[in-house]
């Protein structure tokens, strides 16, 4: 009797769950058959993170992919940047990275792709996976496809990116990097090989049971060690990364994290330099300012949705230069349309040595409204919460792409869905904290009313 999956480990635009109770052997062969079959590549580059788990997983992954018709390319252990870079580089028609990103230890799951680094939603819906895998029954395939061998993607990853930023000099700066014992930590000592500036790693040893602290720069309590040894080596920058690469987080040399909505502003300056008047997208929980500086800058600004694969899909669709979310994802049109950690901190530092500038000062004037954190409240009917809110606050202006966001004169908020959970989550933004503070204590209040 075949076992029935469980479907809360179908995301948004990724899977993942614990392992081996949600996520395991028989679970990835049988979403990775059910992929081939929908996406039908002639070619998959499979590669996996540090995770413990990856090891056992890889091996049912691509005799799922073989089974129904696949070549395989095996890229290794890889971040998921590389992995991006490896299906374009490869020249692959899919491909099915084994990662649970910046989650703790216990978790495994995909992040897949179509040729091109594609997002694998733009060509089949993670529902449509569920049903397929879960039923575990595939159609006949016309071929038995192969293994191609390994491949390592690290040095030409790394020549890649640096020849993308265009980063010849570090100008001697200061930098401190916490890999978090996430993948990056075998990227970085290739990245900053021969830089002429000083690195101080912490973490940088591979480990998948990430024995200092979880791989998330987005939770502030991750990034202590960092910010005492910004403070004493009296460094100029301090970067953290999540557990596969993909995300980075920024903190100045005061040790104060700088928001990520704030460095795609940065960046985005950067990137108009580079083809001036570009469209550049950032997500709706982003301040006011990130649109601001974009147009300041003589870009054309363009707000959307929450989520790496409706952002990447959404670039292609209107050709933006540059995306950044609050969530310190950043996307480069010139690679491969892909978010990229190691791109988005040679940005940084580009921006730190033309500027001769400190991090505090340069976002200090961008700094200029009030944002709360994101908030979750569970709630009993998500759509009923979400239909009360906009009648309570339809004397705004509202815009309803993703839950609903109200603007006002000097304040504005979104609160918008979870998409696994019975959860609203809630961003707020005002001209003075004090009015920030009293709006969120206000919309919480009807939120959890």
């Amino acid at each position: 009797m075949i076992q029935p999956i469980d479907a809360t480990i179908f995301k948004a635009y990724d899977i993942r769950g614990t392992y081996p109770d949600q996520f395991n052997e028989d679970v990835a062969y049988r979403i990775a058959r059910a992929f081939a079959q929908e996406v039908n590549p002639r070619l998959t580059v499979v590669g996996r993170d540090m995770r413990t788990s990856g090891p056992a997983l890889i091996e049912p992954v691509m005799r799922g992919l073989m089974e129904q018709g696949s070549d395989v390319i095996d890229i290794g252990m890889a971040s998921t940047p590389m992995y991006y870079y490896s299906v374009n580089a490869l020249s692959g028609d899919a491909g099915m990275m084994v990662t649970a990103s910046h989650n703790p230890e216990q978790y495994n799951g995909f992040k897949m792709t179509g040729p091109k680094a594609i997002p694998s939603i733009a060509l089949v819906s993670n529902e449509e996976l569920y049903k397929i895998a879960n039923a575990g029954v595939f159609e006949k395939a016309e071929r038995t496809g192969r293994s191609r061998g390994s491949v390592c993607s690290l040095d030409g990853y790394v020549e890649a990116i640096l020849k993308t930023a265009g980063a010849t000099d570090f100008g001697g700066l200061k930098i401190v990097i916490d890999a978090g014992n996430g993948i990056n930590g075998m990227v970085l000592p290739k990245l900053f090989e021969g830089a002429n500036c000083t690195v101080y790693p912490l973490y940088w040893e591979v480990d998948g049971t990430f024995p200092n602290h979880e791989a998330n720069p987005l939770k502030e309590e991750t990034l202590t060690a960092l910010k005492q040894k910004v403070l004493e080596t009296g460094a100029h920058l301090g970067v953290a990364y999540d557990g596969d690469g993909d995300r980075v987080g920024f903190v100045d040399e005061k040790a104060k994290t700088i928001q990520g909505d704030i460095i795609t502003a940065l960046i985005a300056r950067m990137m108009l330099k580079e083809k001036p008047g570009a469209t550049i997208m950032y997500d709706l929980r982003s301040s006011w300012a990130v649109k601001e500086e974009i147009e300041k800058a003589g870009g054309k600004p363009f707000m959307y949705r929450v989520g790496h694969g409706l952002i990447k899909t959404k670039m292609r669709e209107i050709g933006a230069y540059f995306a950044g979310e609050l969530s310190s994802h950043y996307y480069f049109s010139n690679f491969y349309i892909t978010d990229n950690g190691d791109l988005a901190v040679l940005k940084i530092i580009q921006l730190l040595v033309d500027e001769g500038k400190p991090l505090s000062e340069l976002v200090a004037p961008i700094m200029r409204y009030f944002h709360s954190p994101e908030i979750n409240s569970k709630v009993k009917d998500v759509a009923a919460k979400l239909a009360e809110i906009k009648e309570r606050y339809k004397d705004g202006r509202i815009i309803e792409l993703d839950g609903v966001t109200v603007e006002y004169d000097d304040w504005w908020f979104n609160v918008r869905p979870s998409q696994t959970e019975p959860l609203l989550r809630l961003n707020v933004e005002a001209k003075t904290e004090a009015e920030m503070e009293a709006k969120v204590k206000e919309l919480l209040e009807v939120i959890r009313a």
